[in-house]
């Protein structure tokens, strides 16, 4: 897959999007990581943040595929999206987990609680703090030569599909639009159980 393609498949929406993101890179100022986890998030969805409409924290979910929606949650953690649909649709792919292929001891240093490698990217706020990446990302092009930057990489040859992690009871809870790497369960967040193949 090439990046015009890659647009293509934002440009359809977030679960088409989601799809193309696994097995892509991820680089910014000098670290680089292979996405393996990533969930969907639509506007007639309920765990997503354009659910209600259009508001100054999540417009750039409504603006052209492959720009970035960053967020800060819990009063701590930034959160990284890819934005996918049309421009006016209020869709994004949040990316939760991605395998280090370059950078590791910068990861290291911005992130000393990780105990293990598998630690660094296992979680869309681990990521977002390995990576330096904050409020000051939100709303750029990913898809073209600025950094942080999204590249096509080897696309997974099994995708596995379960739902998404952290939502409450009639929520979206049982959307199955989390998806997954099925040879990289080893680096997502967790949970791991609950997934299967994608039909």
């Amino acid at each position: 897959m090439d990046t015009e393609s890659l647009r293509s498949a934002l440009r359809q929406g977030p679960v088409e999007g989601a799809l193309a993101l696994l097995g892509c890179e991820l680089l910014c100022g000098g670290v680089r990581a292979r996405i393996v986890e990533v969930e969907a998030y639509d506007e007639g969805d309920p765990a997503s943040h354009s659910f209600r409409g259009c508001t100054e924290r999540n417009s750039p979910m409504f603006g052209e595929p492959g720009h970035s929606y960053v967020y800060f949650t819990y009063g701590m953690h930034w959160c990284l999206n890819v934005v996918a649909g049309e421009p006016g649709r209020g869709a994004a792919v949040l990316i939760r987990a991605a395998i280090p292929l370059e950078g590791l001891e910068l990861m290291r240093v911005r992130r000393p609680a990780a105990k293990r490698e598998k630690e660094l990217l296992a979680g869309p706020a681990r990521l977002t703090a390995s990576f330096a990446l904050d409020g000051s990302h939100n709303g750029l092009p990913l898809l073209g030569e600025i950094e942080p930057r999204i590249e096509p990489g080897l696309a997974p040859t099994r995708i596995l599909q379960g739902v998404r992690v952290g939502l409450a009871p009639g929520k979206g809870d049982e959307t199955l639009w989390r998806f997954v790497d099925a040879e990289a369960q080893a680096w997502v967040s967790r949970p791991r159980s609950g997934l299967s193949d994608r039909a």
